[in-house]
C-alpha cells in the first residue's frame, strides 16, 4: 500500500516548478553593480555635510566634470 503512494506523488514532486538560478544571478549581480556605480557617484558627488574633510578612498576613481557634457568634438 505505501509503494502504491509513493509512486502516486513521485510524477507530483517530479512535476514541481524549479526557481531558476540564472534570475537569482542576474539580480545579485545587478544589486553589486547598483551598488558599486552609485558609490562612486556618492564619493564624486558634493560632500554631505560632515564629511567636507574627509579624504576620498584609494578605490574610488576621480571622474572630472566637463563644462558642456555631450556638446563638441570626441577627444
Amino acid at each position: 500500500m505505501n509503494l502504491l503512494f509513493m509512486q502516486t506523488a513521485a510524477p507530483a514532486i517530479d512535476a514541481a516548478p524549479h526557481f531558476p538560478v540564472a534570475f537569482t544571478l542576474v539580480y545579485v549581480v545587478g544589486f553589486i553593480a547598483a551598488v558599486t556605480i552609485g558609490s562612486i557617484a556618492w564619493y564624486n558627488s558634493k560632500r554631505p555635510a560632515g564629511w567636507e574633510s574627509k579624504e576620498r578612498p584609494d578605490f574610488v576613481p576621480k571622474v572630472d566634470k566637463e563644462e558642456t557634457p555631450g556638446l563638441g568634438e570626441p577627444k
